[in-house]
């Protein structure tokens, strides 16, 4: 028993053990042959399981560091907050309505609601399809954009939902960085917890970049079809949708074709959404919408953006929409923005003038009327406030004034002759002589020897004096040239400069805003004072504006008298005929009125009687109906003789730099008349 047991346990094969304790191990007693390879297979398994698990855990927990990284560095840098739009500006006109509205003075433009269902999903058509469907990411729409990007072989789609492109249009930079686009991911979450999907819309419609600088549907719905976004049809809506993948290549006025090609690719996406019927999108198809440009825009604009630079002067830091009352007068704009128009379309083409302004102001510095040039739409340099030219003549009237103050009086006579001042021959404008004159012929027939010899007697820096006193602002020459007008003034200023002798003697300085509140209704500013003291005596206002009427009543400006009231002014004329200029006015009202070329370039002898005074006649003519008459102001000291009246042989003999008072008969002109000049034909 002894033998056949050792033999037994000698024939048993007895695997080596690596751990001791129990003869059935892990196997449980299982024949040894199979148990590692089911413990192999089921540890490989509960590996990769536990591999994958801890790796997703980690990815989950990496994501989330992240996330909240970039959402901690974003609320440091203060951008979780919907930036409010720039506060607007809505300017008024005198009588409450609205000259025009600058930003967006109550907000949002559109509400979601007044628009036409079919406007917002032209845009969720082609732009963001299941935004209804997302939390701000759309992973679906990502695969899909993958695939059809890696089919065609180039980038066709975008990725982005509408709640991403809000988030990068409202807080961020468009630099293609992983950063930028991780930050746009979170804030993109982000506006989806904090607002409904309406109100996510709403905002992308109101701040998106349609092109042509409008921002917001309603901006775009008034630049390309000049109607409010309400009253969009189907394939307006269409081709302004498919303004936003690339507002530039796809502008509706600028490049017709492309943007009608991209509005039937949204009108067939709308259709396959099923936001609009088949027939309905080959209807729009078939008639596409027709975006056009304003043919001009309204000289008004110089008179908004003149009241824009000046608001830092009124109000320092505003953080609400303001509303700011002005002076104008949105008849008489109008009227000088037709009159000025028309005239330089007619004979300023003829006569090689393509530029104009003019400006109309009250006895206290008002400014009524204000157009900066003859198309606002092709420049908007204001003509009247910033463009610097030489006045010529009309800055005489500073170098009697200054007479008049030495103790001279309109019938003083000086003899027009040929003079020279140092290096300097001023000459007349025909080079004739008139021999002994009173200064009010002088000054109506504009005589620029007499003119140099008086700014010699008072003084070039007295002449600066008088002109700086009465409204002048830019720098004056000191030699006798500055007689002839050869410093370089605005319109603005020089029309200014002449109020005082309309009002009684008063200096102004030209305003048009009057008051400036906050939306709610807060006065933030309003102008008042008492304004300057009085510069001209009436003596000197009787003998100035004596000299001036006659210059309208029967000497170079007489195109722009009209009947039934009391008026006075000066034309002038710059060398080469460059600039041509009439500045006049009544009791009432005062006008100046410039002509001439932007390159300074020569006008085919243009003058102040001309297109300026003809422009100034039809303006005021018509603003001043309705007014009562009364007589310009001041009182001589003494009595004096009845102003003198200039005959038609001493006009043709004078030296005067206008042409004829009146349109001559359009007959054949005959020897003297071809060798002297005679009358203008224009």
């Amino acid at each position: 028993m002894g033998v056949s047991s050792k033999r037994g346990r000698s024939k048993q094969q007895i695997e080596p053990q690596l751990f001791s304790g129990g003869s059935k191990g892990r196997n449980g007693g299982q024949p040894a042959g199979r148990a590692p390879v089911r413990r192999k297979r089921r540890s490989v398994l509960w590996a990769l399981f536990r591999f994958g698990f801890s790796l997703a855990f980690a990815g989950a927990a990496g994501l989330a560091a992240l996330f909240g990284y970039i959402w901690f560095t974003l609320d440091q840098q203060g951008l979780l907050k919907i930036p409010e739009r720039d506060p607007g500006i809505m300017i008024l006109a005198s009588d409450g309505s609205v000259l025009a509205e600058r930003g967006s003075f109550n907000g949002d433009d559109v509400r979601l609601a007044e628009l036409p269902d079919y406007v917002p999903k032209a845009v969720m058509a082609i732009e963001d399809r299941r935004f209804y469907s997302h939390y701000g990411i759309d992973p679906i729409g990502l695969l899909r954009a993958a695939y059809a990007n890696y089919a065609s072989g180039r980038v066709v789609q975008g990725g982005s939902t509408l709640t991403q492109q809000l988030a990068k249009n409202l807080f961020l930079n468009p630099d293609r960085t992983i950063e930028r686009k991780l930050q746009e991911v979170v804030l993109a979450v982000w506006l989806e917890s904090q607002f409904t999907k309406d109100d996510i819309l709403q905002l992308y419609l109101n701040r998106v970049y349609f092109g042509g600088g409008a921002i917001g549907i309603e901006k775009a719905a008034q630049t390309y079809f000049q109607k409010p976004a309400s009253e969009l049809t189907i394939a307006e809506a269409a081709t302004l949708a498919g303004v936003l993948k690339a507002p530039s290549a796809s502008n509706p006025v600028s490049n017709p074709k492309a943007a009608a090609e991209r509005a039937r690719l949204v009108l067939d996406s709308m259709a396959e959404a099923g936001f609009i019927t088949a027939e309905e999108a080959a209807e729009s198809a078939s008639t596409p919408a027709e975006a056009r440009a304003l043919p001009f825009a309204s000289a008004k604009y110089y008179v908004v953006d003149w009241v824009g630079e000046q608001l830092p002067e009124f109000v320092k830091d505003y953080g609400q929409s303001l509303v700011v009352e002005t002076t104008i007068d949105p008849v008489l704009q109008a009227q000088a923005e037709a009159e000025l128009r028309k005239e330089l379309r007619s004979e300023g083409t003829k006569l090689r003038a393509g530029q104009g302004a003019m400006v109309v102001m009250d006895g206290g510095g008002a400014v009524l009327a204000m157009v900066g040039g003859s198309s606002y739409r092709k420049s908007q340099f204001n003509r009247v406030t910033q463009a610097k030219r030489q006045p010529g003549s009309a800055f005489k009237p500073f170098v009697f004034l200054a007479a008049l103050e030495r103790g001279y009086t309109p019938d003083t006579v000086e003899v027009d002759e040929p003079v020279k001042i140092g290096n300097w021959s001023p000459e007349n404008y025909r080079r004739k002589y008139l021999g002994p004159v009173a200064l009010e012929t002088a000054l109506a027939l504009s005589l620029n020897t007499v003119a140099a010899k008086l700014a010699v007697t008072a003084g070039p820096k007295a002449v600066a004096a008088v002109a700086h006193r009465l409204g002048i602002v830019s720098p004056l020459g000191s030699d006798a040239s500055l007689a002839l007008g050869t410093s370089e003034v605005t319109l603005l200023e020089l029309t200014s400069a002449f109020v005082p002798f309309s009002n009684g003697g008063y200096p102004v300085s030209p305003f048009a805003v009057t008051r400036i509140l906050t939306r709610d209704g807060r006065v933030v500013y309003e102008r008042n004072g008492s304004g300057f003291p009085r510069v001209v005596t009436d003596n000197d206002l009787y003998g100035m504006n004596r000299m001036m009427r006659l210059v309208v009543t029967d000497g170079t400006g007489s195109r722009a008298a009209f009947p039934g009231f009391d008026i006075a002014g000066k034309t002038g004329t710059s060398q080469d005929y460059r600039d041509a200029w009439f500045i006049g006015y009544t009791s009432d009202l005062i006008a100046g009125v410039w002509v001439g070329n932007d390159d300074n370039s020569p006008t085919k002898k243009v003058t102040g009687g001309l297109l300026p005074a003809e422009i100034w006649r039809k303006v005021m003519e018509s603003a001043h109906r309705g007014l009562t008459p009364r007589p310009l102001p001041g009182e001589p000291l003494v009595a004096m003789r009845e102003p003198t009246t200039i005959s038609e042989v001493l006009y043709e003999q004078g030296a005067a730099e206008e042409s004829a008072r009146s349109a001559p008969p359009k007959e054949k002109r005959g020897f003297f008349e071809r060798l002297f000049g005679g009358f203008s034909r224009q």
